[in-house]
């Protein structure tokens, strides 16, 4: 086992952090397989717990139907399953999923890992900060994701005609292809301002230039909610974008007070 891993375990970094273009992709190869090693274990491991999940994933539905009953009694939707396939590309989807929420402590570790090289040695102690703020902003974006949810059915299954009654055949595997999606935008849209801080540690992007472009990235933040939320409602977009928006403000915050930290830093 060690030979296997030491086929893909990058050399020796040098102390200031300099490395060759083919170090680093020695390096992200090797993270990333990491990364991909850890969410196959959890995924299997989510497998035991199948059914639980799948209820899990489907109780906003139920709560949304629980309100367009009240609402809309005209409206009958109906969970269907189509296809011979369809039931076990659907355990895989949800178990690797799965895998990759809970595997979040694992990749993003990796992450930090990978850009560290790129700090100053006296810098790399924020590497528990990282991991501290980004394992539970990427689990809060995943449970906001989960927590719209019923509103957003809700809304969307409010659209079906109510004149003459009709069943709406609501296709499983396509619905919790569009949770898990919002799920994970959801928790990628959290970690997105703490990759900035990194960004601006390593001396990428200053505070000044986030001052600048923050009127643009805003507007960049409510247009990527727009066309990343799988669901066409305004409640998800709404739900993502304004945390985004205020967690960018609060890493231009923590990347102006860095940069005055280095500047006195430096002049001493």
């Amino acid at each position: 086992m060690k030979k296997f891993w030491a086929k893909f375990r990058p050399k020796n970094k040098n102390p200031d952090g300099v490395m060759s273009i083919a170090d680093h992709l020695r390096e992200l190869r090797y993270r990333l397989i990491v990364s991909l090693v850890a969410v196959l274990v959890l995924a299997v491991v989510s497998a035991f717990f199948y059914n639980p999940l799948y209820q899990l994933l489907l109780h906003p539905y139920q709560q949304a139907v629980a309100v367009l009953a009240e609402v809309a009694p005209n409206l009958n939707p109906t969970p269907v399953i189509e296809g011979v396939t369809t039931p076990l590309t659907l355990a895989v989807k949800v178990c690797c999923v799965a895998g990759v929420v809970l595997a979040s402590p694992v990749w993003l570790f990796q992450l930090w890992r990978y850009i560290a090289p790129a700090l100053m040695q006296n810098e790399r102690k924020y590497a528990l900060i990282f991991l501290g703020c980004g394992i539970p902003l990427f689990l809060a974006g995943v449970a906001v994701g989960y927590y719209v949810l019923p509103q957003a059915i809700w809304v969307l299954l409010s659209f079906t005609p109510q004149a003459i009654p009709v069943t709406n055949l609501l296709e499983i595997n396509s619905f919790l292809s569009l949770v898990l999606q919002l799920m994970m935008v959801f928790g990628l849209g959290f970690v997105m301002p703490l990759v900035v801080v990194g960004l601006n540690f390593m001396g990428v992007v200053s505070a000044k230039t986030l001052g600048k472009a923050r009127v643009y990235v805003v507007f960049g933040i409510f247009l990527f909610a727009a066309i990343a939320t799988p669901s066409t409602d305004p409640f998800s977009m709404l739900a993502l974008a304004l945390p985004m928006a205020l967690l960018f403000l609060a890493a231009e915050v923590v990347a102006r007070v860095h940069d005055k930290r280095k500047a006195r830093a430096q002049a001493q």
